[in-house]
C-alpha cells in the first residue's frame, strides 16, 4: 500500500524536518500549516526538489472542521494515511497560573488536545480499512517538569502522553501503533523567541552543552513509523540530551 504521511504544524520546526526526511523515506506528504503559507509551500518545494511527493494544506487543527477538511484533501490527493504526525501545537505563551484565563486555556488545550485526539480518530477509521498504520505524538519534557510558568501547556502534553498509553492499547488489535517522542530543549524559533536571560539560563542545564536539534527528534519519529520500531507501541521516549 502507498505510503502517506500528514504532518500537522510543518511549515517550520520538528515538523518541516520530519516532513522532509518521511519524504526522503517513501511517503506521499501533506505538508499542514496554519499561518504561514509561503514557509508551508517551501517545504514542498524542497520535497519535490529531491524527487518526492507533497501538498501543502492550510488547517487549524484545534478546529473539527478544519481537520476533517485536511484529511478529505489527503483522501483526495494522496490516498488514505497510513501514518500520522501530531505535531501542531501551542505553548500559550509564558504566563503564570494566577494570571491564566479560560480563553488562553481553551487555546492551549484545543490545539494540544483536541486536535490530537481528533486527527487520531480520523487516521484510525482509515488504518482500520487499510490494515494498520502508525500514529507519532510530539509532547514535550515539559510535562514531567511542568515548565517554568508554562503549568497549561505542560498540562496539556500531560494529556497527550496519557492519551498515547490508552489509545495505543485500544488500537493495537488493528495493527495500528502509536507512540510519542518528548523533545527537552530543541533549538526551536518557540526556543529563541524567549527572553535572552531565559535562553542562558535554560542553556546552563543541558548535560551535552548544547540544545537538540529538529533532526535528531525527526530521525526519532522516522523510526517510530518505520517497520524497525514494530513491536513498539504505546511508548513516550524522550529526546532529551540526557537533560
Amino acid at each position: 500500500m502507498r505510503k502517506v504521511a500528514i504532518v500537522t504544524g510543518a511549515s517550520r520546526g520538528i515538523g518541516a524536518a520530519t516532513a522532509e526526511l518521511l519524504a526522503k523515506n517513501g511517503y506521499a506528504v501533506c505538508v499542514n500549516y496554519l499561518g504561514n503559507e509561503t514557509r508551508g509551500n517551501e517545504v514542498v518545494a524542497a520535497i519535490k526538489k529531491n524527487g518526492g511527493n507533497a501538498i501543502a494544506v492550510k488547517a487549524d487543527v484545534s478546529k473539527e472542521e478544519d481537520i476533517l477538511r485536511l484529511f478529505a484533501t489527503v483522501d483526495k490527493e494522496l490516498g488514505p494515511v497510513t501514518a500520522l504526525v501530531n505535531n501542531a501545537g501551542t505553548n500559550g505563551g509564558i504566563c503564570e497560573v494566577a494570571d491564566i484565563t479560560f480563553d488562553r486555556l481553551h487555546s492551549v488545550f484545543a490545539a494540544n488536545v483536541y486536535g490530537t485526539f481528533i486527527a487520531s480518530r480520523e487516521a484510525v477509521k482509515r488504518m482500520k480499512e487499510n490494515g494498520g498504520g502508525c500514529i507519532v505524538n510530539v509532547s514535550s519534557e515539559a510535562s514531567k517538569f511542568g515548565g517554568t510558568n508554562l503549568s497549561h501547556y505542560a498540562a496539556s502534553k500531560a494529556a497527550v502522553n496519557t492519551f498515547t498509553v490508552g489509545f495505543a492499547r485500544e488500537v493495537a488489535p488493528f495493527n495500528i501503533r502509536v507512540n510519542t517522542v518528548s523533545p527537552g530543549v530543541i533549538d526551536t524559533e518557540m526556543h529563541h523567541s524567549s527572553p535572552p536571560d531565559r535562553i542562558a539560563n535554560l542553556l546552563k542545564t543541558l548535560p551535552m552543552g548544547r540544545m537538540g536539534n529538529v533532526t535528531e527528534v525527526a530521525e526519532m519519529i522516522k523510526w517510530l513509523v518505520s517497520p524497525e520500531s514494530s513491536y513498539v507501541s504505546g511508548a513516550i521516549i524522550p529526546v532529551t540530551g540526557s537533560r
